[in-house]
């Protein structure tokens, strides 16, 4: 079995529910490494639930990861093994803060159900959130995309479920899942980073094995780069982020203001596809502008490997041939492209991939992983 093979590779029962981990094993994506790569310390720096973590029980072993995105919930459910026992998606707005606790909890109750599982069956829950995340604290301190400010995600959290929750920047999860399902599954690389394109653009870094989140934990916020100091205004207030160029409503909005009827993203991509003009110049002037974040990431991290998801991803083709396209352009250009940018560098997920979800239930891992030294083995700071 290939390394593309070995991680697309699952069992289903009849019950359409996974019945063995995405290398086909049957075994945890995360046991390979000896370590879970993230701090799974509480907001106190101590173990949660008052539990000295070399004195934490085994528990049943089941964790839930939760990809909170601008559109949708993601939930899985994966015992300790891998498998995945319960999956749901409420493809709707996670709501205010007022209101995010119960749209989550709701999101998992129903993959739960999936699992014939309580909340009580669960040792921990790792969520990931677009938007700037302290770990270690448990807050969201901001979130453009979900319109959230200064939020204690965890506290509410585990007030709702009454289990212990760890909160992690989405696209930093989700890089780090990757990073560890493709070590279980042989496929060698200590460095890679994972370009999220959807409602927003981020990116996700590991290094050596470890996640980066930078000093203030804000490595890989290549979305708010400026990619044309005369473009369209961000979100963030800045104008010309890359984020306003590409990400899913960016490109819906520029489609509108050239004349194309389009209420997505993927609507513009179906009309590239199906020949219009304005939507295939659209299209590969996005797929350019990624290809230059991808670029970007190598020539900053010098990373093995690039992997491309998002939901604007799941366009296929029509999506990677451009930035695929500018990449060879790069290359041929460039002797140092050539050497850094080599045709096999980059990977464009599937849409079936589910990165965030399983992000996510990497985080969840790590809570349950005895004496782990703080910011040494487990996370780049800096």
């Amino acid at each position: 079995m290939s390394g593309r093979d070995a991680l697309d590779a699952a069992g289903r029962g009849d019950t359409g529910r996974d019945e063995t981990s995405r290398d086909g094993t049957g075994r945890d994506e995360l046991d390979g490494t000896g370590h879970d790569g993230v701090d799974g310390t509480g907001r106190d720096g101590k173990a949660r639930d008052g539990l000295a973590r070399t004195a934490r029980p085994p528990g049943t072993g089941h964790v839930a990861g939760i990809d909170i995105g601008g559109t949708k919930i993601a939930v899985l459910v994966v015992d300790r093994d891998g498998v995945v026992r319960g999956r749901a998606t409420h493809a709707a707005s996670v709501g205010d803060q007022t209101r995010a606790g119960s749209a989550i909890a709701a999101a998992l109750d129903e993959a739960l159900a999936a699992a014939n599982l309580t909340r009580r069956d669960l040792d921990a829950v790792g969520v990931g959130v677009p938007g700037r995340v302290d770990p270690v604290a448990g807050h969201v301190t901001l979130a453009v995309n979900l319109g959230w400010t200064d939020f204690d995600l965890g506290g509410t959290l585990e007030s709702e479920l009454g289990r212990p929750v760890v909160i992690e920047n989405d696209a930093r999860a989700a890089a780090l899942g990757l990073h560890r399902r493709r070590t279980a599954a042989g496929i060698n690389g200590s460095d890679l980073a994972y370009l999220a394109v959807g409602t927003g653009i981020a990116a996700g870094v590991v290094l050596d094995g470890l996640l980066h989140r930078g000093t203030r934990g804000l490595a890989g916020e290549i979305g708010h780069a400026i990619a044309d100091p005369i473009g369209p205004r961000c979100a963030c207030g800045q104008v010309g982020c890359l984020e306003a160029f590409a990400s899913g409503p960016s490109i819906a909005r520029r489609a509108t203001a050239a004349g194309l009827e389009a209420g997505s993203a993927k609507d513009v991509y179906a009309a590239a596809v199906g020949g219009d003009p304005i939507a295939r110049e659209l299209v590969d002037d996005v797929g350019r502008r990624l290809a230059w974040a991808v670029h970007l990431l190598v020539m900053t991290y010098d990373v093995d490997h690039v992997v491309v998801g998002g939901g604007v991803s799941h366009a296929g083709s029509a999506f990677a041939e451009p930035i695929h396209r500018e990449l060879e352009r790069l290359r041929a250009v460039s002797s140092q492209a050539g050497e850094l940018l080599p045709a096999d560098i980059v990977e464009v997920l599937p849409p079936e991939a589910e990165p965030g979800a399983w992000g996510a239930v990497a985080v969840a891992r790590a809570i349950r992983s005895p004496d782990r030294p703080r910011g040494t083995e487990v996370v780049r700071h800096a």
